[in-house]
């Protein structure tokens, strides 16, 4: 594929062990390095890196081919911490390369649409950049699915109207919902990161699991909107080259400039 590229999620966590052996696992290096040169050799210009640090500026400095959304805990927003987490928050959202805000529902027993995370919201529409939140599967068992499960952003979603919404891992698999809420929200986007783990042959990926091929194509399709639908990889999870392949089996051709491309520049807002 010769076209330009934007992985619309992924992670950058060098330095920790656990990353490490998941880039092993999935054919990479865990480095910003390797991370550059396989970019280059597979047409990506621009990663944006789900952050999952705290809200200190100075543990968020990345490469300059990353852009990243902050990552907002709910222990950040208990009344004791909240003005000055919001302070801190807003200082990411001045940045240029901060695009955007991104919670993880299901590793914090609140949902989306919870009073709580208002005051974010109001931030984000404010800045207008969009909020990303995990949803679908969690990693380990003491995450929590009803958290994370999409038809919860629909309340956040209509209590902010204005504000763009992006469901991570577009559900999975509860991507029939995440299909319901795209289509009743025109405000909620997805990416379709993490849909894969490690290394994966395609070929008889695709033989094998045809019938959850099928269920994605449907519900993507339902949906009606591939101009709210992002390539992301939940890098170091997968094999890049292989992930950007999969993608392009999945999805229509006559849509793989949105997808790849088009719909994270607007999304997020990029200066390409």
């Amino acid at each position: 594929m010769d076209m330009d590229i934007i992985d619309a999620h992924l992670h950058f966590c060098t330095e920790e062990a656990h990353f490490c052996q998941i880039a092993r696992e999935a054919g990479h290096e865990n480095s910003a390095a390797h991370l550059r040169e396989v970019f280059a050799r597979s047409h990506v210009v621009r990663g944006i890196v789900m952050g999952n640090r705290g809200l200190s500026l100075k543990e968020h400095q990345y490469p300059d081919f990353l852009s990243y959304c902050i990552g907002v805990d709910f222990s950040s927003l208990l009344p004791e911490m909240l003005q000055h987490s919001l302070d801190q928050l807003e200082s990411h959202l001045k940045r240029r390369e901060c695009v955007g805000i991104k919670l993880y529902p299901g590793y914090s027993s609140y949902y989306v649409g919870d009073p709580v995370y208002y005051p974010v919201y109001e931030l984000a529409r404010v800045w207008h950049k969009p909020v990303a939140i995990h949803t679908g599967a969690v990693a380990g068992s003491r995450g929590r699915l009803r958290y994370s499960h999409p038809l919860t952003v629909d309340e956040a979603a209509s209590a902010f109207p204005d504000v763009t919404f992006v469901m991570c891992h577009i559900g999975n698999p509860w991507v029939q919902d995440a299909a319901a809420v795209m289509e009743k929200d025109p405000n909620v986007c997805a990416d379709l990161s993490g849909l894969l783990e490690g290394r994966v042959d395609l070929d008889s990926y695709f033989r094998q699991q045809e019938g959850y091929v099928s269920y994605l194509r449907t519900w993507m399709e339902y949906a009606e909107d591939y101009g709210r639908i992002m390539y992301g990889t939940d890098w170091p999870l997968v094999n890049i080259p292989e992930y950007i392949e999969f993608i392009r089996r999945l999805v229509p051709e006559e849509h793989h400039e949105k997808i790849f491309y088009e719909n994270a520049v607007r999304i997020y807002q990029l200066e390409m």
